[in-house]
């Protein structure tokens, strides 16, 4: 599929890049990935799990290596990653139908046969 590594390495250098022609771009993002971990309410790996579990819906491939590298890093299994995917593939399907369940309703509005 990919080479996660190195993908993860060419992202790195390219948001380095970024960082130095808008440094306060990048010192914004910075602040607002270390705020959660100040509170002290929730682990690193169970903030990681989250943020797996949010990249895949948000369908980002960058957010994918990065946060996978730092689950394994702060001590996610394999069995752990698995079961928070499993939370964003059920939160999906739900949203789906949700979002389905409004264009119904958009399809009554609208005068269509239902």
């Amino acid at each position: 599929m990919m080479n996660w590594p190195e993908y993860r390495t060419e992202l790195l250098g390219r948001i380095g890049e970024i960082g130095k022609l808008s440094p306060d771009t990048l010192a914004g993002y910075q602040t607002l990935s270390k705020a959660g971990s100040k509170t002290g309410k929730l682990d690193a790996k169970t903030r990681e799990l989250i943020a797996l579990a949010v990249s895949v819906t948000s369908r980002c491939d960058g957010c994918i290596t990065v946060h996978t590298s730092e689950a394994l890093k702060q001590g996610a299994t394999r069995e752990e990653i698995a079961e928070a995917l499993g939370v964003a593939i059920a939160l999906n399907a739900g949203a789906a139908l949700v979002y389905s369940a409004r264009v119904m309703d958009a399809a009554s509005q609208y005068g269509a046969s239902a």
